[in-house]
């Protein structure tokens, strides 16, 4: 019965493990800000789908200008940051430090 139960344990574990690399996190951190997931970032791209990427920014700026919205999504972690700056509600530019 023990080894029925262990093998339960390292089922789960597995589970948990492939789960957590698979959403593209840092393995020691759990953080998303990682270089793989920044590169996904791209002009043009939808706030949903930066969300989808990085998950929910630290902080959210937003301007409104006279015929358009400029948002900026910060997001941090200990010293690392990513900036999206959004043209009313598509990626216009991005920066980060994630390659220091």
């Amino acid at each position: 019965m023990k080894t029925l139960k262990y093998s339960w344990f390292v089922v789960a574990l597995a589970a948990v493990v492939i789960a957590v690399t698979g959403c593209n996190r840092n393995a020691l951190s759990g953080s998303k800000l990682t270089q793989e997931n920044y590169d996904k970032i791209v002009v043009g791209m939808a706030k949903p789908q930066v969300e989808n990427i990085l998950g929910t920014p630290t902080t959210i700026e937003t301007t409104d200008m006279i015929i358009f919205q400029k948002t900026n999504w910060r997001y941090e972690d200990g010293d690392k940051f990513v900036l999206v700056n959004f043209k009313n509600e598509e990626v216009e530019g991005k920066t980060s430090n994630l390659s220091r």
